[in-house]
């Protein structure tokens, strides 16, 4: 990964439907080893620094038997696939029986192989770590049953849904099944107990192992294992375990990162405890709203740790982009979310415009056309993403102001201005509406006022010239169109982008 880049841009793919993929297009069984180096070249020139690697160990035989066998997620696989088979429902990737490579993918000689593949285009892996459950049937389960969260007949009368009676090693025991406090428990899964200092260490141990593999990990539903909200849905106090794991791995990879998922608005203690990015789900949320004024508070909240926010339109849990926000209403989006601080999180089909999401019990996805129109965007948008300002500079959200008295509009707008230490500028601007609005946006640039400056706008290949004095007081008068955006480079009139240190699209 480059180091100049302060605001990397992270890929994500479905390992099982990408290999599944090359299966079908070379007509034999594909493995890691077969992903082309044309299509890591792709990847590489569209700018991204992170491959995040999704599904990439082994799952239960457990967790295939009981997707297979429910009903309504049958109802599902079949909406997504009309052709379903069998062999298409391999049982969720979260469901982890061992930290080994999922043999349908090859094994670990062949994901050393992507990786090195990948350094050599500057590209560095990340790769999942659950840490809050295991699969039903993984070893633990049968050697280390005092590894989980126990139950007994009482609870399992009660709440059928959340335990299970399995067979040990030393007899029947009941156990309870991974959850998240607020939706039924995972099924294929087994709560890991946190109380139980033996669990952290085993933990440490196993993450210990994955990191030898790849260069950051993204941590699934990180927000669990806080000894608060542990306590809270299990009645068991915990220590905590982020710090303990981030400065055991830090200390022997000093530059390896944490992407944590996170949600209830514990980013920043999160953040606290050392990751090095979080989810930013309020901000998906607000922008599915499609309504600035709550985008700007939300902004306004985070201004003192944006940088470590993790930006993103889809990602293998939410609905496809494509299918939540109407084509200009996505464009709109995704050029608010993405020009602002913190770590720039694609999804595969995000770029193509793909409409159905594929359920993580699936390893083959549907064949879909692009949406050459929006494809045509995201490209356009990363080669933005690409500009100094926008990797290096200091970011300021700007209040929009009333265009005259009793204009209404101007709180419609999400503004972002770039600065960088040699006075290079960029600025964002998205009416996220869906009608006509007009600001100003008084730039907060002191170097402004003694010269006329250049607006090259790289998303639509106009330009204006203003003075600085005007830029500053009243401010640069904006007039869009419905979900219109711009995105200004700011170069003193006279000097060419290449000589302002900014390339030209």
């Amino acid at each position: 990964m480059d180091p100049t880049r302060n605001h990397p841009k992270l890929y994500q793919i479905n390992a099982r439907v990408w290999i599944s993929r090359y299966t079908e297009k070379i007509g034999r069984t594909a493995t890691l080893d077969d992903v082309t180096d044309a299509e890591l070249d792709a990847l590489a020139e569209l700018g991204f620094d992170w491959i995040y690697l999704l599904g990439v160990w082994q799952n239960g035989e457990a967790s295939r038997r009981i997707a297979q066998s429910d009903e309504q997620s049958q109802k599902e696989y079949v909406q997504v696939l009309p052709d379903l088979r069998d062999a298409d429902i391999c049982g969720s990737c979260f469901a982890i029986a061992s930290y080994e490579v999922n043999p349908a993918l090859g094994d670990e000689r062949a994901l050393k192989r992507l990786r090195q593949r990948l350094s050599q285009r500057r590209l560095r892996l990340m790769l999942d770590f659950v840490p809050n459950h295991t699969a039903i049937d993984h070893p633990w389960a049968f050697n280390q049953p005092e590894y989980y969260v126990p139950g007994d007949e009482t609870l399992l009368v009660k709440e059928p849904q959340n335990f299970i009676r399995l067979q040990t090693t030393y007899g029947e025991r009941i156990l309870a099944h991974g959850r998240d406090p607020f939706f039924p428990a995972w099924r294929d899964t087994l709560q890991l107990n946190y109380g139980n200092p033996e669990v952290q260490n085993a933990m440490i141990r196993e993450a210990q192992k994955v990191a030898e593999l790849c260069d950051g990990l993204r941590c699934d539903m990180a927000m669990l294992l806080l000894p608060q909200v542990f306590e809270r849905t299990w009645r068991i106090k915990t220590e905590p375990f982020w710090p303990r794991l981030i400065q055991t791995l830090r200390a022997q990879k000093p530059n390896f990162i944490f992407l944590a998922e996170v949600y209830w608005d514990l980013e920043r203690e999160l953040q606290q405890q050392g990751f090095d990015y979080t989810y930013d789900k309020g901000l998906y949320d607000r922008l599915t709203q499609q309504q600035a004024r709550p985008l700007r508070e939300h902004l306004r909240a985070q201004s003192t740790y944006a940088d470590k926010m993790a930006r993103f339109l889809e990602n293998h849990d939410e609905p496809r982009a494509a299918s939540v926000f109407p084509a200009p209403v996505h464009r709109a989006a995704a050029t608010a979310a993405y020009t602002l601080p913190g770590l720039r999180f694609f999804h595969d089909g995000q770029l193509e415009g793909y409409p159905k999401r594929i359920p993580m019990q699936l390893c083959r996805a549907p064949n879909h056309p692009a949406d050459e129109e929006l494809k045509r965007f995201y490209r356009q948008l990363l080669r933005c993403l690409d500009q100094p300002a926008l990797q290096q500079g200091d970011w300021i959200l700007i209040e929009p102001s009333p265009a005259w008295d009793g204009n209404w509009t101007w709180e419609d707008f999400v503004i972002s201005l770039w600065i960088t230490q040699d006075d290079s500028a960029l600025l964002a601007v998205v009416n996220y509406a869906s009608h006509q609005s007009q600001c100003y946006a008084r730039l907060a640039w002191e170097s402004l006022r003694d010269h006329s400056w250049r607006l090259e706008d790289l998303l639509n290949s106009t330009h204006y010239v203003r003075p600085g004095s005007r830029l500053i007081s009243p401010g640069l008068y904006l007039d869009l169109p419905p979900w219109g955006a711009h995105i200004f480079q700011i170069l003193p009139e006279g000097k060419t982008p290449r000589e302002g240190g900014v390339s030209a699209l």
